[in-house]
């Protein structure tokens, strides 16, 4: 249990850093794409991600790393990535084909675009509907 308006923890949770315009757009896009809608979103700075990473055994949230936590298991980077495919249509499936480049190749590049996330996209906030607002975990 995280608190007493979330009477339990989502199967689906992606974790971004909600003062980064590149994480905005990225979550507005797993969003706009996310056929099940059943993925849930969390700034990494929220208290709602802390209790949730402490009560999980989780380590501290890295602000530059993409995570998702999928049915009490944390994904991050890369591998974060591909598991999040899987919630894509169909047609954006060929994606996966990226998975025969090895982890620590895929995770290399990953940290190059982290570093380089503050300048490729400033000042992006996320604005969701009535419906998608429900999805946010630290939102009113």
């Amino acid at each position: 249990m995280v608190d007493s308006k979330m009477k339990e923890v989502p199967e689906n949770i992606v974790f971004y850093d909600g003062d980064c315009g590149f994480c905005n757009r990225s979550v507005n896009y797993v969003l706009k794409h996310d056929k099940t809608k059943s993925i849930h979103y969390a700034s990494l700075q929220s208290e709602v991600t802390k209790e949730i990473f402490l009560n999980n055994g989780c380590p501290e949230a890295d602000l530059s790393t993409f995570y998702l936590m999928q049915d009490g298991e944390l994904f991050k980077k890369s591998k974060a990535a591909f598991k999040v495919l899987k919630f894509f249509p169909w047609y954006m499936q060929w994606l996966h084909i990226f998975r025969i480049v090895p982890l620590g190749i895929r995770d290399w590049v990953y940290d190059q675009v982290a570093k380089r996330r503050r300048r490729i996209s400033k000042g992006y906030c996320v604005m969701p509907d009535e419906q998608e607002r429900k999805l946010f975990l630290n939102m009113g």
